[in-house]
């Protein structure tokens, strides 16, 4: 009897239990449903945006375009005479200024070649009996050889003609009126002689004198000098080689200003003209631009790619340009046109797409654009876009997204 009891009992507790434990499941589950519907209905928190009016503006057409650097000027600087290097005063990467010696070679065998040669004038001055200070004989009659041939001759003839009117009045033998005349013809060959000789000595002069002036050349060649102001771009020689002419010794370019060189479609023609205002771009230097002007322009087509080469001097003052950058290049023209213009700002670019946030209503929609030229902060819009349209651009802090509410901020 006691045992049914406390069965019974027992029972009755578990049963208590079950229905406490699921009053409290299903209180949790209606707790948590409340809760979910609470935060469901709660309503969005908006962007705040600027609405910016989509536009059709005169936009300036601006000619783009890529190519490379190139030096003012480029030289091999090559030895001019034979011998063996002295000295090498430069290296790679060096400025250097114009006339600067730059390599020396040994001038020994040239200053023996140009004493020699002196040594040759000063004989031709001495035949010709040419005083310090005097370069050349004036008149082949001044030479001392000729004086003296000329006033044989005069002696001659003036016996001659002596004995002459002495043979015709008879006075004299036909035998010494012969040997007079004899003289005389000698004399006058012996003039003419003397005169052909100092015309040789004067001509003997010039070629010695010319011999001496070009081995003095020479020995001033023996040192190598810079002929613009540059850098050293290379180098080929070492002390102690020996040299012979036309050996490269160096490349010096000229760095300041840089020509750039770029290509024009055929198109643009029009737009471009010398003198006009070029801004180039380098990987090295980013957000730095380089201005300049265009020097030349190519006055033919390549049939192949159907563009023209343009020239610009671009200024380089702080050597910070080198020889073979790649650049991207702008020229402003004076060709406007009407174009549908927002601010880059407003720009994205995804997955290498160009789309905006197109506010309608109250509600960002994303909309993929098809972009033209840039002209300062503005950029054309060709296609995605109609004038009067809104687009969005978010305000510091906030991230745009497809479907957000908006807040115009004012």
């Amino acid at each position: 009897m006691v045992d049914h009891k406390n069965r019974a009992s027992n029972n009755t507790f578990r049963l208590w239990a079950i229905a406490l434990l699921t009053s409290l499941v299903l209180g949790f589950a209606s707790c948590s449903k409340t809760s979910g519907k609470q935060v469901d209905s709660a309503s969005p928190r908006p962007i705040s945006v600027r609405a910016l009016p989509v536009e059709q503006k005169q936009l300036r057409r601006n000619v783009e375009s890529v190519g490379s650097l190139f030096p003012l000027d480029e030289v091999t600087v090559s030895s001019e005479v034979e011998g063996r290097v002295e000295q090498v005063l430069v290296d790679v990467g060096d400025h250097v200024s114009a006339g600067q010696t730059i390599v020396k070679v040994v001038p020994t065998e040239l200053q023996l070649t140009l004493d020699q040669q002196r040594a040759t004038l000063q004989q031709a001055r001495a035949r010709l009996g040419l005083p310090e200070n005097v370069e050349d004989v004036k008149d082949v009659r001044d030479a001392a050889e000729v004086k003296k041939a000329a006033a044989d001759l005069a002696d001659a003839e003036q016996k001659y003609l002596r004995a002459k009117t002495l043979f015709e009045q008879g006075l004299l033998p036909k035998q010494n009126f012969d040997e007079a005349e004899s003289r005389y013809h000698a004399a006058r060959a012996a003039y003419d002689l003397s005169v052909q000789g100092v015309q040789n000595l004067r001509a003997q002069l010039a070629q010695s004198r010319a011999a001496a002036a070009l081995a003095q050349k020479k020995v001033s060649d023996s040192i190598i000098r810079a002929p613009f102001a540059g850098q050293i771009k290379e180098r080929t020689v070492t002390q102690g080689q020996y040299l012979k002419v036309q050996t490269p010794v160096m490349v010096i370019v000229n760095v300041d200003p840089m020509r750039v060189r770029l290509r024009v479609p055929e198109k643009m023609a029009a737009w471009v003209k010398t003198g006009q205002e070029v801004t180039v771009t380098v990987e090295a230097y980013p957000g730095r631009s380089f201005s300049g002007k265009i020097s030349r322009i190519n006055p033919s087509v390549d049939q192949q790619t159907r563009a023209f080469e343009v020239e610009a001097l671009i200024d380089n003052r702080e050597a910070l340009l080198k020889p073979g950058f790649f650049v991207k290049a702008t020229i402003p023209s004076s060709f406007v046109v009407e174009a549908l213009s927002i601010p880059q700002d407003a720009l994205l670019y995804v997955y290498g797409v160009y789309k905006v946030f197109v506010i309608e209503g109250n509600t960002l929609k994303e909309r993929e654009v098809k972009i033209g030229e840039r002209s300062g902060d503005e950029i054309e819009i060709t296609e995605g876009l109609a004038q009067g349209e809104r687009i969005a651009l978010a305000a510091k802090g906030q991230e745009l997204k497809e479907g957000a509410i908006v807040e115009i901020a004012q």
